[in-house]
């Protein structure tokens, strides 16, 4: 059966954009340290694949802990630590489904990883772990639902292979390793989401993004 053309085009752009791949999560990185003390004691990165977010944080922190499922990614992590960093990090198997490590936190962060774990018993947990007065920021995915939505999907769509094309400077580039980590398709809708945030973590702000991401970040109650 011949392809028709609109699936010739999607097949073309999802060549083009494995020729130019570039992370939709590292993206987010400069705003979520945005949403950060300058200085702090003890952060915690759940589902911390390669470490790069472990190592921007360990340049304000004392000590951040990264943790992931996938042990062969973390040793990616710990041989692209450098050694000024690797002092104050700290690299361990954890399933954040089960478990996390006790803390508490002055800062958690979450990356494209809460659709990958059960939302609210996840969002109880990361709550639990954190430090009075410190900061929770998730940048996650959400199941497109409403109009909305898919105009913000379209829209990634176009402008995704540009960003690629800029970023790569016009040359086809490797996977980065923090592409390499498992993904799966998220479960639940924006406005789920939102419901169960708000119920676990009053006051928490939650804000559509591009690039099929949205944000979530919340401050514990000061002592």
């Amino acid at each position: 059966m011949t392809p028709t053309p609109a699936a010739r085009l999607l097949d073309a752009l999802h060549r083009f954009n494995a020729a130019h791949p570039w992370d939709h999560n590292a993206r987010y990185h400069p705003w979520l340290l945005r949403q950060l003390p300058r200085r702090f004691g003890t952060a915690l990165d759940v589902g911390c694949g390669s470490g790069d977010l472990v190592r921007l944080l360990a340049r304000r922190a004392r000590e951040v802990h990264g943790v992931d499922a996938d042990a062969e990614i973390l040793d990616r992590a710990r041989q692209s630590t450098p050694a000024p960093a690797s002092a104050a990090v700290t690299y361990t198997v954890a399933d954040a489904s089960r478990a996390l490590p006790d803390g508490p936190y002055d800062v958690i962060t979450c990356v494209a990883v809460l659709h990958h774990l059960p939302l609210a018993e996840t969002l109880t947990r990361l709550r639990d772990r954190l430090a009075p007065g410190g900061t929770l920021v998730v940048v996650g995915c959400a199941r497109a639902s409403g109009a909305l939505d898919h105009v913000l999907g379209l829209s990634a769509v176009a402008l995704n292979p540009v960003v690629g094309w800029v970023k790569n400077r016009g040359r086809p580039a490797p996977r980065p390793v923090s592409m390499t980590a498992r993904t799966r398709e998220p479960r639940e809708t924006r406005a789920e989401i939102s419901r169960t945030a708000r119920r676990i973590l009053p006051g928490a702000r939650l804000r559509r993004r591009l690039f099929w991401r949205y944000t979530l970040v919340w401050r514990a109650p000061a002592p």
